[in-house]
């Protein structure tokens, strides 16, 4: 049977153990951001890194076959006025996937002014949504068309 010292000094090698596990762990923590936020950093010293991206675009509103390269938009009468005004805070595809009328895109215009800061687009309006309108109108949605040439069968129970 042990005593209430042993017993003691067992909680306090406990305690020890415990207090330098989580010294470890704190220091390794630390350790792995400085590795997160600067990945050059080493023990071993400065490692060069290359980076990412290394392609510079020198004209970022360059059109090849009709449609300006950086967003995809169709080059038209308009096409600056939206890329200025549209892409500032989303991508070009979320205006074009939305193929509205103009009286929904009116609204849904009057609706970002409303509840997304959207400036006041003035004279722009009417310019954008001419643009959207003619190069981007709605699709004409209905069902599918019926299958033919189906070779059926019959399932057996």
């Amino acid at each position: 049977m042990s005593t209430n010292s042993e017993f003691q000094k067992k909680i306090k090698k406990a305690e020890r153990t415990a207090y330098i596990a989580t010294a470890f762990s704190f220091l390794a923590s630390i350790l792995l951001l400085f590795t997160v936020y600067d990945p050059t950093f080493s023990v071993f010293g400065k490692k060069e890194v290359t980076p990412i991206y290394t392609e510079v675009v020198e004209d970022e509103d360059k059109i090849e076959n009709g449609i300006h390269l950086r967003t995809g938009l169709i080059d038209a009468e308009g096409l600056m006025t939206v890329v200025n005004n549209c892409t500032n805070c989303h991508s070009a595809k979320l205006v074009t996937q939305n193929r509205m009328n103009a009286e929904r895109w009116n609204a849904t215009i009057k609706w970002m002014q409303e509840t997304q800061n959207l400036w006041d687009l003035g004279a722009n309006q009417e310019i954008i949504v001419n643009y959207l309108t003619t190069n981007y109108p709605p699709l004409k949605k209905g069902r599918r068309m019926n299958l033919t040439n189906i070779d059926w069968y019959d399932l057996k129970e």
